[in-house]
């Protein structure tokens, strides 16, 4: 059974204490739906209310570090060394709409280093964990990559721009440049849990552009942790502060790395006259 260091037990003890009232927050969204202002207002306060919980739980256990977190941005701690990087409601529109696949994402920075991370998704009680040098863990279960050397068995993660966010005609590019070559690609909504499901080997990748360090930063120490490759899609090792992350196993990082930077290469022709481009 692995064993949680101190600095572990804090997250997952502020994590599973924050997730309390997000599950109860969750079961009255259906209720929601219905009625004609819509859950949005609801939710956002929830989120609010539980940045608010995992900042006085980490707070309490060690003061001395900063926040860097998704509703209240960036504050400082008496150590400069160390802050939380948090994000109290991953998967926010999957909870507006009562889907359960949302997650509390929480990671332990140090020295401009991530050295512990925790994705805890409340629902079905997965706690995915991670400490620099020690191993990925799901509850008590070591986790490790998939062995899946070949792209036409591979299943991806990607996430999709929406409206008035990121390059849609890029993302396109990207999209179909890998359908072609993958069993099939996944969008679920939640980029913790997409890096949490490569760490388990439940993806064999995952690429997105556009993400805030709190989307990454606890995943991609999971997928290092686990054995997987973790970098930025243009080749960068800042997958965590520069906006955009593609994880895989060992095998498979070249090859899906590489399409996407051809993807990323390739013009746009415009389409004749007369046409429209599927």
């Amino acid at each position: 059974m692995a064993t949680r260091s101190a600095l572990i037990n804090v997250m997952v003890r502020a994590a599973e204490k924050a997730a309390r009232g997000l599950v109860r927050d969750f079961g009255e969204v259906e209720h929601l739906q219905v009625s004609r202002k819509g859950p949005a207002d609801f939710v956002s306060q929830a989120d609010i209310k539980a940045e608010r919980m995992l900042r006085e739980e980490l707070q309490k256990a060690r003061p001395d570090f900063g926040f860097l977190m998704e509703e209240t941005g960036s504050s400082k701690g008496s150590d400069p060394t160390a802050r939380w990087i948090v994000d109290p409601l991953d998967g926010t529109t999957n909870f507006l709409h009562g889907l359960p696949h949302w997650a509390i994402s929480i990671a332990a920075e140090k020295n401009g280093e991530i050295v512990a991370g925790v994705v805890y998704e409340p629902v079905h009680d997965q706690m995915f964990w991670a400490e620099k040098g020690q191993g990925a863990f799901l509850n008590h279960q070591r986790l490790r990559v998939s062995e899946r050397r070949n792209m036409a068995d591979a299943l991806l993660a990607t996430g999709i721009p929406f409206k008035g966010r990121g390059d849609h005609a890029g993302f396109l590019n990207e999209a179909e440049a890998l359908m072609k070559e993958v069993a099939g690609i996944r969008r679920f909504g939640a980029a913790s849990l997409d890096l949490a499901y490569v760490a388990a080997g439940r993806y064999d990748g995952y690429w997105e552009r556009g993400l805030a360090p709190w989307d990454a930063a606890a995943g991609q120490l999971l997928v290092t942790e686990a054995g997987g490759f973790v970098g930025e899609i243009g080749g960068g090792r800042n997958p965590v502060f520069g906006g955009s992350i593609l994880a895989a196993n060992a095998h498979l990082h070249l090859p899906i790395a590489k399409i996407l930077r051809g993807a990323a290469e390739r013009k746009v022709r415009p389409a004749a006259a007369g046409t429209t481009e599927a």
